[in-house]
């Protein structure tokens, strides 16, 4: 029987109806899953959740127009339009992850990547399925669809005859990259790095390691982790867990800078346009992402695109073609004040590699000022203040900085260590900013010529700063009126 008819669908979840189909049997085809009714194609299932602002249940007339085939509901109490499918189960958070979890063990043509690792992973999963998709069909993570309902979503997103499916795996507490890898079983595994990130919920960076390493457990007997050759604690971590999975000889490429790593990231060069190195001193790559950072991220999907039968002349076009995710090391320029943006989130390394590719860039343009807009790091629990006030250290330790924006009563412990050093002129000090306002008289300290960095965790929403810089740059100029005609 296929996955996706009305009778499969109900029987793996054990569920009731409580409404059947208008007419016929009850084996119509269907595709897809969908939990925002504003993008339900025809055919999709709706998966009616209850979220903290919106209640799923609210829609099932919006999904039924747009030609949801079937929904899924867990209140029984639901107003069902005329003629939709509904079926009741006890959780359809619960019914989600079953759904995703069955429909993986059909997908036997499919290779499937899990990304997931410190800091990078939705960079990663952008460049590789634009390697991947030059080449081949496939699916990958919209957005940042790392967690418990977005990896769910974009297994079911598969195709069948699809050649590749990406995940992107996330995590911010013990136990969450567990349950995520039952539903992947990846035949690859790239772990993009390994630094001090969700301290709240993990605890320390031997937490990290841990979590990121429980990946490995679910890699398919035939598949292969790719991992940063340091820390070497996550290499042994990951082979061990391999090995207690059943892995007789795991499969590991190490990538990095090391002299002895499986895949050496050599001759790094940085500029405006993009990033460039080589793989074990041979081939250069290249990609249009700014940092040396990406020069990692690009290596492990050298590796990854290598076990889909590329060749380096294919992968190298491709990757010089990529592009970035939204609001990571994103260059624009609007009416003379270039921005860097690095808005999307944050963490201390993630930080210090943001603020080193600052000034690699700002070195070669030269600017009028040098402006760096920095944002709390959250999520990293006791370890904030001291991981804050590093940060300052950084700053500190750039002569070339000319002004300041910390933005959030976390990064006053870097402006601690910035008041030791700079004049107070240098360093302005903020509160979150909660609306367009504040980012607004945040965007009018900029003047023409300067470079501007900014970087924050998600929820400081930084990157209104910039959509400021470029609405003021965008706005019609008001042309004085012309005078009065003289009377005579």
């Amino acid at each position: 029987m296929s996955f996706w008819t009305l009778d499969s669908i109900k029987s793996l979840l054990g569920a009731s109806w409580l409404a059947r189909a208008a007419s016929g049997p009850a084996t119509s085809e269907l595709f897809g899953v969908a939990i925002d009714s504003r993008i339900v194609k025809p055919g999709n299932v709706f998966l009616a959740m209850k979220g903290e602002r919106v209640d799923g249940h609210d829609f099932l007339a919006q999904a039924a127009a747009a030609g949801a085939g079937l929904a899924i509901v867990e209140n029984a109490a639901a107003a069902i339009p005329p003629g939709l499918p509904v079926l009741k189960v006890e959780s359809t958070a619960a019914a989600l992850i079953r759904l995703a979890t069955v429909y993986r063990t059909t997908l036997d043509g499919t290779k499937v990547v899990a990304v997931s690792g410190s800091n990078g992973k939705t960079t990663t999963t952008r460049l590789l399925h634009t390697v991947l998709a030059a080449h081949l069909r496939g699916t990958a993570s919209q957005k940042s669809f790392n967690n418990s309902i977005g990896v769910p979503l974009t297994v079911l997103a598969a195709r069948p005859g699809d050649h590749f499916l990406i995940c992107e795996v996330g995590t911010n507490a013990p136990g969450e990259i567990a349950q995520l890898a039952d539903i992947v079983k990846p035949d690859i595994s790239i772990i993009t790095s390994i630094g001090r990130e969700h301290l709240e919920g993990l605890g320390s960076l031997q937490g990290v390691i841990a979590e990121e390493a429980a990946i490995a457990s679910a890699i398919q007997l035939s598949g292969v982790a790719i991992v940063p050759e340091s820390p070497i604690e996550i290499v042994e971590s990951v082979r061990a867990r391999m090995a207690a999975a059943g892995h007789a000889r795991p499969n590991l490429v190490r990538f990095g800078a090391a002299p002895d790593a499986d895949w050496r990231v050599g001759a790094v060069e940085v500029d405006e346009t993009g990033t460039s190195f080589t793989i074990n001193g041979r081939i250069r790559f290249r990609t249009r992402l700014v940092g040396a950072h990406n020069a990692f991220n690009a290596a492990a999907v050298v590796a990854a695109a290598r076990r889909f039968g590329l060749d380096d002349s294919a992968i190298a076009a491709a990757l010089a073609d990529a592009g970035g995710a939204e609001y990571r090391l994103a260059l624009e320029q609007h009416a003379g004040i270039a921005t860097l943006n690095d808005a999307y989130n944050a963490n201390p390394d993630s930080m210090l590699a943001g603020l080193r590719t600052f000034s690699d860039l700002a070195r070669r343009r030269n600017p009028a000022r040098r402006v760096v807009v920095l944002g709390d790091m959250l999520e990293l629990g006791d370890a904030a203040p001291d991981a804050h006030r590093e940060i300052g250290d950084a700053l500190a330790a750039d002569p070339a900085i000319d002004l300041a924006v910390l933005v959030g009563p976390l990064m006053m412990f870097a402006a601690e260590r910035l008041r030791k050093k700079w004049t107070g002129e240098k360093v302005i000090i903020l509160p979150p900013l909660d609306d367009d306002a504040a980012a607004a008289r945040v965007a009018s300290m900029f003047r023409p010529g300067d470079f501007v960095f900014l970087k924050g965790s998600r929820r400081m929403g930084l990157e209104r700063v910039a959509t400021c810089v470029k609405a003021a740059a965008d706005a019609p100029r008001i042309a004085p009126s012309p005078a009065a005609p003289a009377h005579g």
